[in-house]
Order: C-alpha cells, then structure tokens, then sequence
C-alpha cells in the first residue's frame, strides 16, 4: 500500500476514537498549505483509504492536527479549562513516495503517544 493513514485509539477509554477531526498540511518553508480535513470513524480510522495518495502523495513535511479536546470532550472525559490536551500537531516527513506512512495516535485527556506505523 501507498499513501498516508491514520489510526487513533484513546488509551483511558481502551476503544478506537471516533468522531476525532483531524486537519492535513503540508509544509513547504514558512507557507502551511491545508490539504484535507477528515474524522475518524468507529474503528477510529479513517474512511476512504489513505487520507494521502495519488498525484498529492509527494515527497516533503507534512502535519497532522489531531483535535484531541473537542473529542475528549465529547467523549465524557472531565477536563480542566483550558484542557491539558487539546490540538496535537504532528509533524513528519515523507521521503518514499512509493511507501506507505501509517501514524498511529494514542491519546487520552493527559498524555499521548505516536510512531510510524505499518
């Protein structure tokens, strides 16, 4: 597989998070392009295949900006205001753009954690 994917699990919970936007940008010197908003789904991935692919899945820095507070929010977690968590960017690059790059999320209201995934 090639392209992008995402995958968010909340760790208090110990289910998939559902209903987490997430908003895509790449990064080409000081300009931050928006390229896509999408929500995760019940298994807390995204619906549609990768979230990247194509003619857009382009060597370059990228970032992920997990709305993380509006859906532990949602999710009934009691948060202080403001929250301790509340928009995680995660900036990475992609060098293969015949690879696949998978970036998973834990999450819960205090800490979170990710890593390249397969």
């Amino acid at each position: 597989m090639t392209g992008l994917t995402t995958h968010v699990l909340d760790t208090a919970l110990g289910t998939p998070a559902e209903g987490l936007r997430i908003d895509l940008y790449r990064l080409e010197g000081d300009t931050r392009a928006h390229l896509k908003t999408v929500t995760t789904n019940a298994d807390g991935r995204v619906d549609g295949g990768p979230i990247l692919i194509g003619e857009i899945f382009k060597a370059g820095t990228y970032e992920l900006v997990f709305h993380a507070g509006d859906y532990l929010r949602t999710s009934g977690a009691r948060l202080a205001e403001p929250a301790f968590l509340d928009v995680i960017p995660i900036r990475f690059g992609i060098a293969d753009e015949a690879g696949h790059y998978h970036v998973p999320l834990l999450i819960s209201p205090y800490g979170y954690s990710t890593y390249r995934g397969s």
